[in-house]
């Protein structure tokens, strides 16, 4: 593999002390974050107590009433001027999300173009979905039914540090469109991506205390903001998405939950090989495999598997590392300590058990603390902790398969079921293979940025990876509760006795079958 000069040093973010004073603390406690290119302390950012959480929540619930009173109208326009000044500042959030994060700048790019596409659509989209509308009444001509909707109140949102823009975009704009506040805890690798979001979102109109940013530990300060909250906003683990969707559900809040995933992509014997093989080397390896919905096993039909695997091999060879602040590389660096930790357990794990390394395999200390190759194993069988585990990095195992059934048996044979991806030269065929897999996002000829693009439609997951879902209407409704408010028209008095129900009784079956007979609801 190739790789550019690495930048000797981590960027310079003026904006820092700012930025950190809009964080809810009164600890007088700070945390220092580490720069992934270079391992060294990027910064420091103030820690949250749970006192700081609670009086978050106070000021976002009086905050909260302003802003639901204030209309669709109002909240469209702050939304899409917010819009604008993401644009508009894209250069200093791409810098603090490849200082944060370690992703390359095309990758950090899709994050800022999805977290405007995001506040465009739920700007729009707000007032059509949440506007109310007219039901049919069970007693049509005496009464009318109509469905109001009523913002929630303050939503809790828990985000990681992997896409800290996109994932916070996704959960905190719907809860704004649709008339809520927030109280957001960032991961604290990616807090200050969060906040020039933030920022963005104030200086176009959003009350500074409607949308709350804490931060520090998750077992210190995570409870208290489940507990706040009157919907809660999680993404992250399935171990601890299940405790934080139990302590919800402990006070009847409801929750969304985007968890973990093992993510499948079947190769179909009808894909032209080098085509395929760039997809996947994307699919598999874009922000280091650091993404839910990234790929971690691929089932390719025998018939293509050793033209597909060389190809492979050559493209993921020849992707270049690097932490460049431009456009020049295709890989970046793994987040953490950890997660090289755990990438690098997985891939001698599977070496020691019989897999074998066709590309990649090692860590590269000679381009920065937290970097590792893309690596493609073969020959590897269950017990092996990149089997059926997430790795959540650079690590992809092929396994080759004689059938389009066996490879959607193999696909579908996993506790988890987020995203999935079928490559197949026929369009038809291929959307016939991914109606058949178990999961909440399927892409055909794509490895998941059809399905994550596409704003407009749900995003979540099955079996372990989640419940509820992000984005589209969907999206929407999460933050919301549905009111029926009905009314007697007067036309004809409901009956109130049994004498009077005596006499309705024929009526209203006549009634029924005459609704039924029109094919009326």
């Amino acid at each position: 593999m190739t790789a550019p000069t690495l930048t000797a040093t981590a960027p310079v973010l003026p904006f820092t002390v700012e930025l950190a004073r809009d964080i809810c603390s009164t600890t007088g406690e700070t945390v220092g974050v580490i720069g992934p290119f270079t391992g060294t302390e990027l910064h420091t950012l103030p820690v949250s107590s749970t006192g700081d959480v609670a009086d978050a929540y106070a000021r976002a619930r009086l905050a909260q009433i302003g802003w639901a009173r204030a209309g669709f109208a109002h909240r469209r326009a702050v939304l899409l001027r917010a819009h604008d000044i993401l644009l508009a500042r894209r250069e200093s959030l791409l810098d603090t999300l490849q200082t944060e994060t370690g992703k390359t700048r095309g990758q950090a790019f899709e994050e800022v173009f999805q977290a405007a596409g995001v506040t465009r659509y739920n700007a729009l989209a707000a007032r059509r979905v949440l506007g109310g509308e007219t039901r049919r009444s069970g007693l049509p001509v005496l009464v009318t039914t109509r469905v109001r909707y009523r913002p929630k109140g303050v939503a809790g949102v828990i985000t990681p540090w992997n896409f800290p823009l996109s994932l916070a975009a996704m959960d905190v704009v719907p809860a704004l469109a649709a008339g809520c506040g927030v109280v957001q805890k960032a991961d604290n690798q990616g807090a200050l991506s969060i906040l020039l979001l933030r920022r963005a979102f104030i200086d176009a109109g959003v009350p500074a205390d409607l949308w709350a940013v804490v931060t520090g530990d998750g077992a210190e300060i995570g409870g208290a903001v489940t507990a706040g909250a009157d919907y809660v906003c999680f993404t992250g683990s399935t171990a601890t998405g299940l405790r934080v969707g139990a302590q919800a559900a402990s006070t009847l809040t409801g929750a969304s939950l985007e968890l973990g995933g093992k993510n499948p992509m079947i190769v179909l014997d009808d894909v032209d090989p080098h085509r395929a093989a760039a997809q996947a080397a994307y699919a598999c390896f874009s922000s280091m495999g650091q993404l839910c919905v990234s790929i971690e096993r691929i089932y390719v039909q025998r018939a293509v598997s050793d033209q597909f695997l060389r190809e492979f091999v050559t493209v993921t060879r020849a992707l270049i590392l690097g932490s460049a602040l431009d456009y020049s590389t295709d890989v970046g660096s793994l987040t953490s300590q950890a997660q090289l930790e755990r990438v690098t357990e997985h891939v001698a794990d599977a070496l020691a058990h019989g897999a074998t390394v066709q590309a990649g395999g090692r860590a590269r200390p000679d381009l920065g603390p937290y970097f590792y190759e893309p690596t493609i194993l073969t020959g590897v069988t269950p017990g092996m902790l990149c089997h059926a585990g997430e790795t959540f990095g650079p690590v992809v195992a092929v396994s080759v398969v004689d059938s389009e059934q066996e490879a959607i048996l193999a696909a579908n044979d996993s506790d988890y079921g987020l995203n999935a991806s079928v490559l197949s030269g026929s369009a038809r065929r291929g959307l016939r293979v991914a109606e058949a897999l178990e999961a909440g996002s399927v892409n055909v000829n794509e490895g998941y940025r059809g399905s994550f693009s596409a704003v407009d439609a749900p995003m979540g997951g099955v079996k372990d990876s989640g419940l509820g879902r992000r984005n589209g209407p969907e999206g929407l409704l999460r933050f919301v509760n549905p009111v029926t408010i009905s009314r007697a028209t007067g036309a004809l008095t409901l009956p109130v006795n049994g004498q009077q129900f005596g006499r309705m009784v024929g009526p209203m079956l006549l009634l029924a079958r005459t609704l039924k007979a029109a094919r009326r609801r």
